[in-house]
């Protein structure tokens, strides 16, 4: 088996239908597979993928969980890939579609050409849901090739849309910190990184959908525990890679401690957001202006940062009383 194409989907009754007739219309010169594998969905997917299957036995492969396998989706991606039997294996949203016939047959024919590479991707088209208006993802001058040092910066980097990405079959168990993170894309993409580089193909062949019930609309920056998982991640990152980039990813670190300072659960609180702050200072080691600030405004206690205001203010009160 050449490729393996799991599409992963829940409750997205409306799409599946068209992401797998996207897979369907491929040609290819080599053989391929279809795995839906579906988060036990309560709207109908089922019942389609199971119509998919009997109209195409042998070509696609139900994966239909008995309970909802948690994680955001996370053990239902582990749990259908490690199915799958291809050489490769081509990813599938189940909100998403290719528009390219050709798509997996070019990216087969890159790779099999470029061994030092162990992902490759392509561009792709945004849509949105609520109308607004659509636009393509890489720019006209996106690198051709990726390396493990662009997918480590001070800030979280995304520009490979899921649908588009293609990737060698080639990890077999997953490591603590990946299974705990509620994003399976860039922490697999840094363990792929591992096995080679990432290509890129600037063909637009496939339609990332942004709407309420995708991933996307998961990651939410201002609750304390979507960054906390994201802290955790990273310090995972930097474990697998034996803290060969340690200075980038404590800045990384740092950046979710500062967002943590007013996310949701913290922002009207005195003693939950001072180990946060503390945190904060270990990772970015601020220049002395800002340390003093995240002191002021986040360590000193209430009480006595009002007293301090109140003693610093007392000369010029008196001065004006008595003049």
């Amino acid at each position: 088996m050449k490729v393996s194409v799991p599409i992963i989907t829940f409750n997205q009754a409306k799409y599946i239908g068209q992401a797998i007739d996207s897979v369907l219309a491929q040609q290819t010169t080599f053989e391929f597979e279809i795995l839906v594998g579906d988060d036990f969905s309560t709207d109908g997917t089922r019942e389609i993928i199971s119509d998919y299957a009997r109209q195409h036995p042998g070509k696609i492969v139900p994966v239909l969980h008995p309970q909802n396998m948690g994680r955001n989706g996370m053990f239902n991606t582990i749990e259908t890939y490690k199915l799958a039997k291809g050489t490769y294996l081509a990813a599938m949203d189940g909100d998403d579609y290719w528009t390219d016939p050709l798509k997996l047959q070019k990216q087969v024919d890159f790779l099999d050409q470029s061994p030092e590479l162990s992902v490759c991707f392509h561009n792709a088209k945004i849509v949105y849901e609520d109308g607004s208006a659509s636009e393509i993802l890489n720019p006209a001058d996106q690198k051709v090739v990726t390396t493990i040092e662009d997918l480590i910066g001070e800030e979280e980097i995304w520009y490979m849309a899921t649908s588009s990405v293609m990737f060698r079959n080639v990890i077999k168990t997953y490591p603590e910190w990946f299974i705990a993170s509620v994003s399976g894309d860039i922490p697999r993409y840094v363990l792929l990184a591992k096995h080679g580089h990432i290509g890129y193909l600037p063909d637009v062949m496939s339609v990332y959908r942004k709407n309420a019930n995708g991933t996307s609309f998961t990651d939410k920056y201002d609750d304390a525990d979507f960054l906390r998982n994201r802290i955790d991640m990273y310090i995972g990152i930097n474990q697998e890679w034996q803290y060969r980039f340690d200075a980038k990813i404590k800045k990384n670190v740092a950046t979710y401690y500062h967002k943590m300072l007013e996310a949701k659960q913290y922002r009207h609180t005195y003693a939950p957001r001072v180990p946060v702050a503390i945190n904060y200072l270990r990772y970015a080691k601020p220049e002395w202006a800002e340390t003093k600030e995240i002191i002021r405004t986040y360590i000193v206690p209430p009480a006595l940062a009002h007293l301090y205001s109140t003693l610093a203010l007392l000369p010029y009160r008196l001065k004006e009383r008595f003049s």
